[in-house]
């Protein structure tokens, strides 16, 4: 009889353990979430420092629910195919410049985002195309390519 109770709370140790295994490495890869970081130079040498969205949830996640971009920041999205590409606001609550980059890193046009309304159970969110297929999109400041001549046609590269 002990020896059974005590097999059983073995058992019951071992699913637990796995569970919690299971948990955590689930838990980590948003924990991790972009904290691959890399400098990207645009323009006349102007160098921001990005954060690497590079998976599906980092990229679904992008900069929702922060308050602030720091100047000079953004974030880097990595497509795994060249593909038109959609962005939109929800959960956004910076204004952003959205640029949308090619295979070969060259701009293909530039959006400025605005974070869109919440009505309630809905959004009412406009959503930002690319206007051919692209491999990458970089996030920054609204008003950051106005203010650094960035532009359609210019070309990317990464650090």
């Amino acid at each position: 009889m002990k020896k059974k109770f005590i097999i059983s709370i073995c058992i019951f140790l071992l699913i637990v353990i796995v569970i919690l295994v299971n948990y955590n490495i689930k838990n980590s890869e948003n924990i991790n979430s972009y904290n691959k970081i890399t400098k990207i130079i645009l323009g006349n040498n102007i160098t921001i420092n990005v954060e690497i969205a590079d998976n599906y949830s980092e990229r679904e996640k992008g900069l929702m629910f922060r308050e602030r971009l720091d100047e000079n920041s953004g974030m880097f999205f990595i497509f795994e195919n060249e593909d038109m590409q959609s962005f939109w606001m929800k959960n956004t609550f910076i204004p952003l410049d959205i640029i949308f980059i090619d295979s070969n890193l060259k701009i293909i046009n530039i959006e400025q985002a605005v974070p869109c309304s919440d009505t309630g159970d809905d959004y009412n969110c406009k959503n930002y195309y690319s206007k051919s297929p692209t491999k990458y999109v970089l996030e920054v400041n609204a008003g950051f390519c106005e203010k650094d001549n960035i532009k359609t046609g210019d070309y990317v590269q990464i650090d």
